[in-house]
């Protein structure tokens, strides 16, 4: 609630599982109005039950800008002249696999999801976060879900690096063009998280691949990065952060969220490409053979 008793409603895409759920359960625990959009009235269905009125289905998927902003206009005649507490952009998917061989248009399906999705989302709700001065309240904000890909490009997540580092620049140029109403953009990005994505990355099949030069290499990345993800962090870690990041007085602009940060992340920001490049290569065998 805010200080004058009204419900304070937020925006959360991607809703049904891992992360987006955990967000959802994480904000309607602590007074939120939520409304998480799924794509499947099953997932709309399952989640009522599991959270309560204080959560409210939404059926689109981010890549349709008519149905979005159908959401957008069902949303605004709940919230009359208010203005919304907040939009957590989370919907997205992870395409994998060497760029050098990697059918295009699942990499256009990839950006489609991941960057211009939130574009669309983020369009259709800006008037109800406060670019519509008609409304009454504070402007709220919106949390961009990117990811420690977002920064750093490891060989065969091409395509999802690709899409994050543009959700970071998004965000960047978004930051900076919505002073001029008071919403601030906040970027949170997480390293492995145990999500069921592992469980599907599993079972992908790298036999497309077979008689590439890559087909070893593959096979082991994605062992590697299954064990990595199985044992990444809770995604109520990362809840835990949309939450500062909506709530705390002054965010920062960026907030991440892995195992070991220091050894992982800062330490690893320090060195430079080309080490950084043979210390990759050696553990996945991509040094080029003598």
């Amino acid at each position: 609630m805010t200080a004058d008793g009204k419900s304070r409603h937020v925006v959360v895409t991607g809703a049904s599982t891992g992360i987006g759920r955990a967000c959802a359960e994480y904000l309607v625990a602590r007074d939120f109005v939520v409304w998480g959009s799924v794509r499947k009235p099953e997932d709309a269905d399952r989640l009522l039950q599991s959270m309560g009125e204080r959560f409210h289905p939404l059926l689109f998927d981010v890549t349709d800008p008519e149905a979005v902003r159908k959401a957008a206009e069902k949303v605004a005649a709940e919230i009359g002249t208010g203005v919304l507490a907040g939009l957590v952009n989370n919907a997205g998917v992870a395409e994998s696999g060497p760029l050098s061989d990697i059918d295009v248009e699942n990499v256009r399906m990839q950006l489609d999801i991941n960057v211009l999705g939130p574009l669309h989302v983020t369009q259709a709700f800006l008037p109800l976060l406060g670019t519509d001065r008609q409304r009454q309240g504070a402007p709220g904000r919106i949390v961009n879900m990117s990811s420690v890909s977002g920064k750093r490009a490891l060989p065969f997540l091409g395509p999802y690096a690709m899409s994050k580092f543009a959700l970071e620049a998004q965000s960047d140029a978004l930051r900076r063009e919505l002073m001029l109403y008071g919403i601030d953009v906040i970027v949170v990005e997480p390293g492995p998280v145990v999500t069921p994505i592992w469980d599907k990355a599993a079972e992908i099949d790298v036999a497309a691949y077979e008689g590439s030069d890559y087909f070893g290499i593959l096979e082991k990345f994605k062992d590697v990065s299954v064990e990595r993800g199985r044992d990444g962090l809770p995604p109520e870690d990362v809840a835990q952060k949309v939450y500062e990041a909506l709530t705390l007085p002054k965010p920062r602009t960026r907030y991440v969220v892995t195992r070991n940060k220091f050894l992982t992340w800062h330490l690893m920001s320090l060195l430079p490409d080309r080490v950084l490049d043979r210390l990759i290569a050696r553990q996945l065998g991509l040094m080029p053979k003598s």
